[in-house]
């Protein structure tokens, strides 16, 4: 008689300070993958006077980042195969580290040119730390998710808010303000180094009483023997892509259009700003409970739903014109967002048998999700141009959080990319 048990898939007999180096490692990554873009915005106007961009280049220089997250995730999982996972990470280090420094120096070039290569940093960090995760946390995919995404949308948050003061009460001008999350940079490329050391091959996940592979190694071994699962036609992966996508459209449209619509309210742009932060903190503590959850779930479609349903009654709440529940109404985006951008981080790990998988489905889900990211605000701005008015607009993000909870709801069954 056979008694398994289940073993997280590791490299090499690993220690407690090895495993607590690694995750201090996946914690400095992460704190760079969002940062260094959102603390942009508040600087734009500034930028753009000091540089003499056009309207249409000031522009440029947010669309840039999506665009390039888009076109380049999809190569992030062959190149892992190829150099290895901790590899390609350690590289995108490097690349944020000398992006940062580049687009820190003036100039237009400089500035796209940066802006470009530490968006390729971002992109490679952002596809393949699911992966990681899954092959080095089997068991505790929910609590380090959570805590690498906290820590990501923390400090994203921290970097809208102090970089107009870091500019402007301290005297650094923009260049310094973003030249400010190059320490992050250097010390997640230090904190990457150990590493390297490890290996990219899993061992066999599970033993029996005589310490040979079970049931579930032999299965892992008769899985690898297959050809590799095709993920643009799987079911399964556009579901969790369209998730990640429309989330990830949402949000981005929101970012860039709210202000305006709020302002139709007559509200004031400082209290817009405010609503833009309420939405923002929203997001926090459900950015960090919902993996937790969702990782003693068997299933999470509920989750999804819930979280779509705070999204549409934040949008009805603006269509409704009620103006003095704002509050509310951006609580419920951030809770609906918050919940949605996890759950798909998730859904990398959860609905993949091995790191290769988990890498290549975050990788066509961040491409195809920043890609639509990067027209969604132009859509929805050419629907207020034709129709006039945000209600027309307003209506269009219902339709695609209904599309993206249907694709989520699906998703949220417990299988595995076939």
């Amino acid at each position: 008689m056979k008694a398994s048990t289940s073993i997280p898939p590791q490299p090499h007999p690993t220690t407690l300070k090895s495993t607590l180096g690694l995750l201090l490692g996946i914690l400095l990554v992460a704190l760079c993958l969002r940062a260094p873009i959102t603390g942009v915005g508040p600087l734009l106007q500034e930028i753009q006077q000091s540089l003499g961009l056009s309207n249409a280049m000031a522009g440029a220089v947010t669309t840039v980042p999506l665009l390039a997250f888009g076109v380049f995730s999809v190569f992030a999982p062959m190149l892992a195969r190829r150099f290895g996972v901790e590899r390609v990470i350690f590289a995108a280090t490097v690349l944020l580290v000398g992006g940062i420094f580049l687009r820190s120096m003036g100039g237009m070039t400089l500035l796209f040119v940066g802006t470009t290569i530490l968006s390729l940093g971002i992109a490679l960090g952002n596809v393949l730390l699911p992966g990681i995760v899954k092959h080095h946390f089997a068991l505790k995919i929910g609590l380090v998710t959570a805590i690498y995404s906290l820590g990501m949308n923390i400090v994203g948050a921290i970097s809208s808010g102090i970089s107009v003061p870091l500019s402007q009460n301290l005297g650094w001008g923009w260049q310094g303000a973003l030249m400010s999350w190059l320490v992050i940079a250097l010390l997640a490329l230090v904190g990457w180094l150990p590493q390297l050391k490890r290996v990219q091959k899993p061992v066999a996940t599970s033993l029996n009483a005589e310490g040979q592979p079970g049931s579930e190694a032999k299965a892992e071994a008769k899985a690898k023997a297959k050809p590799r699962v095709n993920l643009w036609r799987s079911r399964l992966a556009w579901q969790v892509t369209l998730l990640m996508g429309l989330q990830s459209l949402v949000f981005y449209t929101l970012l860039s259009w709210l202000p305006h619509i709020l302002a139709e309210q007559g509200i004031d742009p400082v209290h817009a700003g405010l609503m833009l932060t309420t939405i923002q903190l929203a997001l926090l503590p459900v950015a960090f409970i919902v993996p937790i959850v969702a990782g003693k779930m068997k299933e999470q479609k509920y989750l999804v739903l819930g979280s779509a349903v705070c999204m549409v009654l934040s949008v009805l709440g603006l269509l409704s014109g009620l103006s003095s529940l704002n509050i509310l109404w951006m609580v419920f985006m951030g809770i609906g967002l918050g919940g949605c951008f996890s759950l798909s981080m998730m859904f990398f790990s959860l609905r993949t048998h091995n790191i290769d998988e988990a890498s290549g489905l975050s990788g066509m889900a961040q491409s195809v999700g920043y890609l639509l990211a990067a027209f969604g605000p132009v859509v929805f701005g050419w629907v207020h141009d034709v129709t006039g008015g945000w209600a027309a607009s307003l209506w269009l993000v219902l339709v695609v959080i209904a599309i993206m909870a249907l694709a989520g709801w699906r998703a949220g069954h417990d299988v595995k990319v076939s």
